[in-house]
């Protein structure tokens, strides 16, 4: 029957543009006289080649025009919209009662022109339901669980602690762990503080290949380790990297206590000891050549 609802929409629409390529993929989806088929926005608009709203804009025209109806009682396949073309089930049952009375012999009965009647029930077996009936299981295949969907696996109950008795509710899991980095970023990166963070195998290597352990010593360096901790109190969490980093660095630029600092210039007196500013070291300096002998005492 579809062949008999394209040709009507060939010769009988008036629908144009979009409206008519809708219309007319409507009507090849149609199985039977009651020129009803259903069919999904996506798929029409992909038989049509169009956008969904421009399709959503030409069934509302062939709506308007009557068409075009849509069963709003029927669901198809997968709860898609249901298509009745009225004028083209009209013509069609028209044509089947001239072809009736041709083949009995008798006069055509003039009858008022209305609307067949819906069998619904024929319309089953295209895949088209009542509203609200629930669509028949897939042939073949073996439900997968329960009805209600939810697993068979015994959930666990809710605010019960930990699932596994053995391990413990905070700290490390092995006792021989330091509990130090515990704390992440949103990256999941470890980040610790300063003051927290404790000096690795390879930074301990490293003061000993650069030679800062040999320049500074195991007191100066644990100075060091020290002042730069002060210095580093009030500053963000970071990395274990990060702080090995910024630690090298620091030790790099540590001259070891008593000797001139490694910017200082030859020539201009003794240099600075340690922990001294240089306004503190221009004073000394200046005092120094004031107890010098000047020979005219």
């Amino acid at each position: 029957m579809s062949a008999e609802t394209r040709d009507w929409v060939w010769e009988h629409s008036t629908s144009r543009g979009t409206a008519r390529l809708v219309l007319l993929s409507i009507a090849d989806r149609v199985a039977d006289e009651q020129c009803v088929a259903w069919a999904s926005l996506t798929s029409l608009a992909k038989r049509a080649n169009a956008s969904r709203s421009t399709v959503r804009d030409a069934l509302d025209r062939l709506l308007d025009d009557g068409e075009l109806e849509q069963l709003d009682d029927l669901v198809g396949p997968q709860r898609s919209t249901v298509y009745r073309l009225p004028l083209a089930a009209r013509a069609v049952a028209e044509a089947a009662r001239e072809q009736e009375a041709d083949d009995d012999g008798a006069a055509p009965v003039d009858e008022p022109e209305a609307d067949p009647a819906l069998r619904v029930s024929a319309l089953r077996r295209y895949g088209i339901r009542v509203r609200g009936v629930p669509e028949p299981p897939t042939t073949g295949r073996k439900p997968s669980g329960p009805k209600s969907g939810t697993s068979r696996r015994k959930p666990v109950p809710r605010r019960t602690g930990s699932r596994y008795p053995d391990v413990p509710g905070s700290g490390t899991q092995n006792r021989s762990e330091p509990d130090l980095n515990r704390r992440y970023s949103s990256s999941g990166t470890a980040v610790t503080s300063a003051t927290e963070w404790r000096i690795d195998p390879a930074t301990h290597a490293w003061t000993r290949q650069q030679g800062h352990l040999d320049r500074l010593g195991a007191q100066g360096l644990a100075d060091a380790d020290a002042k730069w901790r002060l210095h580093r109190t009030g500053w963000k969490p970071r990395s274990a990297g990060a702080w090995a980093a910024d630690w090298r660095s620091w030790i790099a630029r540590e001259h070891a206590p008593g000797r001139p600092a490694p910017n200082s210039l030859p020539g201009n007196g003794s240099a600075r000891p340690g922990g001294m500013t240089r306004a503190e070291a221009h004073t000394a300096a200046l005092l120094a050549a004031l107890d010098e002998p000047t020979g005219t005492e």
